[in-house]
């Protein structure tokens, strides 16, 4: 029986004694040791996952997919499954950036804007990317053409989303900006109305 290790010499140690052995071995005590003194990183996932077999790693992946419906959101979109995929995306915007005050829901421009840079990392394709920041920027205006708010740091969000935006469009080819620019237009038009700086 292996009794926990936690010194440096004593993995040293190890790593002689084993050098004939598997180096799996080695580098999955390596692994506990430095667990054991810091936050596990994605190599030590790594290392573990290396022992699954197909079977375990697809359980595993189900078991990811049941957890949460931002990480079926996540696969959907690396997958290419649905019929669409920005939905999810969208729906989590809308929630954050435009929340229903009559049922006490609250705005939460990080986490509308982590929407955004969740798609960005399950596949991040430039016109996903184009047309998520533009519904924020629409939502947005929406949420504060229903209500008056004075909060600074929402539309100083709004303003740089307004400005993501723009990058995003001028990033795709030209056949395919028009209708983006029209929208981005619509909502420079919307942000003379709405104060604070926001047309």
């Amino acid at each position: 029986m292996i009794r926990p290790i936690y010194s440096f010499a004593e993995v040293v140690y190890l790593e002689r004694a084993e050098k004939l052995a598997h180096k799996t071995v080695i580098e999955r005590l390596v692994a506990v040791v430095r667990s054991k003194n810091a936050s596990p990183t994605w190599n030590d996932v790594r290392t573990v996952l290396l022992d699954f077999d197909r079977a375990g790693l697809r359980e595993l992946v189900q078991d990811l997919y049941t957890a949460s419906k931002d990480n079926r959101a996540f696969l959907h979109a690396r997958l290419g499954l649905g019929h669409d995929q920005l939905q999810p995306f969208k729906a989590n915007i809308t929630t954050w950036i435009c929340p229903d005050l009559m049922n006490n829901q609250s705005v939460s421009v990080s986490k509308a804007k982590k929407a955004i840079a969740d798609y960005k990392k399950a596949i991040g394709r430039p016109e996903g990317m184009a047309e998520l920041s533009i519904f924020y920027c629409e939502e947005a205006f929406g949420f504060l053409e229903s209500c008056s708010m004075e909060d600074e740091s929402y539309f100083a969000a709004l303003i740089r989303m307004y400005g993501r935006s723009l990058e995003f469009v001028s990033s795709l080819p030209t056949a395919q900006r028009a209708a983006y620019l029209e929208r981005l237009d619509k909502l420079r038009s919307r942000g003379s109305h709405v104060g604070c700086g926001a047309g």
